[in-house]
């Protein structure tokens, strides 16, 4: 009975994978979702209903080889580019992208967090010391998600082509140190380890797969370029300038999460002036082609951009950054808009499906945590197909 189930879901797969290999090809925008607390954690005959309820193309995971979430690298590997190997447990992430692909939905899968083992224990949000265990597992990865590895049930598991090196890594909360002192003057670390980061995921994933598509950056959208800070972060043109003297190189596409502000904001918006009246130093959606003109400046023309997290909370629950439910709707078409018009941007990932359920979280959900829908799950719906 096991057996003729597997053969099933591979041709349920292989079909679904047909659909995800033709919507790869298109040139138009793609949307879809990133929200690990309900994909990751959540029950998933649940939770991929409702994604597929929306229209979403992607759906973006956090795919961590060590650290908070739910990690592959339970100790270190005896072969690190072996998937196979007995250190790593991918079962989540099987399981996510099998429901992934028998609803329609093409996996994104962002590599994060280093083991204990591979950086002296020094905490998931600092790079490896040796680069080539990022590499190696950023090449077992692929090789599972290559279209033709079969799991221990017999299920031939899904091809994922569409990958991100780390998150947010100009914010310490995901790269620290942010800034070494060199003399008396400060150097972007971040960017630099950033920069290392970003080649090992790109030499992995390319080792097994040309083809796949890779974004580097993922960066936040502002930072307050103090090293004597309590907490020092770097604004994006300045870590991209840091990530590219560190030699970062290969990558298809620059990420980037152009966030608002402030609830006065709309998508358009341009952030407001620095102190003393200096240029802004956030990149939002509404400034956002300062970006690619240092991409350009960089990288050429040639670079594509991935929004790959965008969003606005609402009020209720949300009394401070929060907009009302109606204005949440409006403002993720506008922001899709200005996504599908720009000749650079090739996808828009919203965060999040649901509301958090703690009060100090994000609650930008289409849905409420009890699941009742917002204004902004028809738009998004409407949002996919133009």
């Amino acid at each position: 009975m096991r057996s003729a189930c597997a053969a099933f879901v591979t041709i349920i797969l292989g079909l679904a994978l047909g659909l995800a290999s033709t919507a790869s090809a298109s040139n138009s925008l793609r949307v879809g979702i990133f929200d690990d607390g309900v994909v990751l954690y959540g029950e998933p005959d649940l939770v991929f209903p409702q994604l597929a309820k929306t229209g979403t193309q992607l759906l973006r995971v956090n795919l961590w080889w060590s650290g908070p979430g739910i990690r592959v690298a339970t100790r270190k590997p005896r072969l690190g580019s072996n998937p196979s190997d007995l250190a790593y447990n991918w079962d989540t992430y099987d399981r996510t992208v099998r429901f992934a692909i028998v609803n329609n939905i093409v996996p994104v899968f962002s590599i994060i967090g280093t083991p204990p083992w591979a950086n002296k224990a020094r905490g998931w949000n600092v790079a490896p010391t040796n680069v080539n265990d990022l590499r190696n597992f950023a090449a077992a990865a692929q090789k599972r998600y290559n279209g033709t590895f079969v799991n221990a049930d017999g299920v031939t598991l899904p091809r994922v082509s569409l990958w991100v090196a780390w998150n947010e890594p100009n914010n310490p909360v995901f790269l620290k140190p942010q800034y070494k002192r060199a003399g008396k003057a400060w150097t972007i670390q971040s960017g630099r380890d950033y920069a290392r980061i970003c080649n090992a995921v790109v030499q992995g994933i390319k080792s097994v797969q040309r083809s796949s598509k890779i974004a580097c950056g993922a960066t936040g959208p502002r930072g307050n370029n103090n090293p004597n800070s309590n907490r020092p972060s770097v604004s994006p043109i300045p870590f991209l300038r840091a990530m590219r003297a560190g030699g970062a190189r290969g990558f298809d596409a620059y990420a980037h999460h152009p966030y608002y502000g402030s609830p006065a904001e709309t998508p358009a918006t341009r952030p407001p002036p620095g102190r003393n009246g200096r240029p802004p130093t956030a990149i939002t959606l509404g400034n956002v082609d300062l970006l690619v003109k240092e991409l350009d400046k960089l990288y050429g023309r040639r670079t594509r951009l991935w929004i790959t997290e965008y969003g606005y909370q609402t009020n209720p629950t949300d009394p401070i950054f929060g907009v009302p439910y109606g204005k949440q709707a409006a403002y993720l078409t506008q922001a899709v808009g200005i996504a599908r018009r720009h000749p650079r941007i090739d996808l828009f990932l919203w965060f999040l499906l649901r509301d958090e359920e703690r009060l100090g979280g994000w609650q930008s959900g289409l849905l409420t945590y009890d699941g009742k829908r917002k204004s902004s799950f028809n738009a998004f719906r409407r949002a996919v197909t133009g």
